[in-house]
């Protein structure tokens, strides 16, 4: 990844949808890897992506992350996306 899961401050925007506008953020995630918008918070989408970018990790800790703090893995994969935006990688 290229931000943590906790790291809110790289980029308080993307942080302050997800607190204020939770769905729109996820449809947003969704929207910029072409899948479904309900699918935005899901399990395989999290997984999809870490192995599209082989980040490191397991569809166990995946599911962990999507139940107990599901607002920062969907900024956490928002911020991904954007960087890999900016690095012309996405």
């Amino acid at each position: 990844w290229q931000t943590g899961l906790t790291d809110c401050c790289s980029d308080c925007g993307v942080c302050c949808c997800g607190m204020f506008c939770f769905p729109c953020l996820a449809c947003q995630v969704a929207g910029d890897m072409n899948e479904c918008c309900l699918c935005g918070t899901s399990v395989a989408m999290r997984t999809l992506y870490r192995t599209r970018y082989n980040i490191p990790g397991s569809i166990c800790s995946d599911f962990c992350i999507t139940l107990w703090c599901p607002v920062c893995s969907v900024c956490q994969m928002k911020r991904d996306i954007n960087r890999r935006r900016e690095l012309g990688i996405f």
